[in-house]
């Protein structure tokens, strides 16, 4: 039998380009997001391109309960792989931002992610085997103005990959954290709520949703704890180390007043 992965935001970007990488190498999917319509063309393509099973399941993952809500429906089988993907921005003051949509990001980030990790965790040290994937950003090493809520929540998402990557070590059980910067998906788009971030891909020197698939996807399954794509994401995760919090704090202000005109 093929071993078995799951995937949260699988209908477009990251999650799709991972479940690719995944039927590749022979797994079953499990594929879960908000977007039934893309989740159905996912599954058509994987399944007549590689000939693997995919099961989807349609879930705003940023309500309270989504994760045992998957989880009761997966519970009795053994997940190989789980990559926590999904995510969205928002852009503009705190002071102006909706709350509503900010507690949806926080639930999906932080909750929803930490309580599937878990779950899913558990029954991996149990089997002795699995590996994990959480996406972050390169926003995680830094406070961002103007995306204070995300940058916050995708700084939760490394420091809680890093530490539970330390607990599982020897246990032939490893968390990958992702840290990408900005590339070519449909994040964009889902950030351009309060302001024209879509554009911003004609004033920063990007990458594909694919490339940076691939170079993530091959550190899991390396057993690496963080993956920065790219030399100069690298350089600007390593900013923080040297340069003074208030000033970086500043940088990344100015950084996205860019994107904003």
């Amino acid at each position: 039998m093929n071993k078995l992965a799951l995937v949260t935001g699988a209908a477009s970007g990251l999650g799709l380009e991972f479940s690719r990488l995944l039927a590749a190498d022979s797994y079953d999917l499990i594929l879960v997001d908000l977007n039934s319509d893309g989740l159905e063309g996912v599954r058509h393509d994987i399944e007549s391109t590689f000939g693997i099973g995919v099961e989807v399941q349609v879930a705003d993952l940023g309500k309270p309960g989504a994760a045992e809500a998957i989880w009761a429906h997966i519970w009795e089988r053994e997940i190989d792989v789980l990559i926590n993907n999904a995510g969205f921005g928002l852009y503009g003051f705190f002071a102006e931002t909706e709350w509503q949509l900010e507690e949806t990001m926080l639930h999906l980030h932080v909750l929803t992610l930490t309580r599937l990790t878990k779950l899913v965790l558990k029954s991996m040290l149990d089997n002795g085997s699995g590996r994990i994937m959480n996406v972050s950003s390169l926003a995680a090493f830094q406070p961002g103005p103007l995306m204070s809520v995300y940058y916050a929540s995708k700084a939760y998402i490394l420091s809680f990959s890093e530490a539970i990557a330390n607990e599982v070590k020897g246990t032939g059980v490893t968390v990958t954290v992702l840290a990408s910067g900005w590339f070519k998906t449909n994040f964009q788009k889902t950030t351009a709520i309060n302001s024209n971030v879509e554009e911003s891909n004609a004033k920063l020197h990007t990458a594909t949703a694919g490339k940076v698939a691939r170079k993530a996807y091959k550190a899991m399954m390396a057993g690496k704890t963080v993956v920065v794509p790219g030399f100069n994401n690298r350089l600007m995760s390593l900013a923080p180390r040297f340069i003074p919090r208030k000033t970086m704090t500043s940088i990344i202000r100015r950084i996205q007043e860019r994107l904003r005109k």
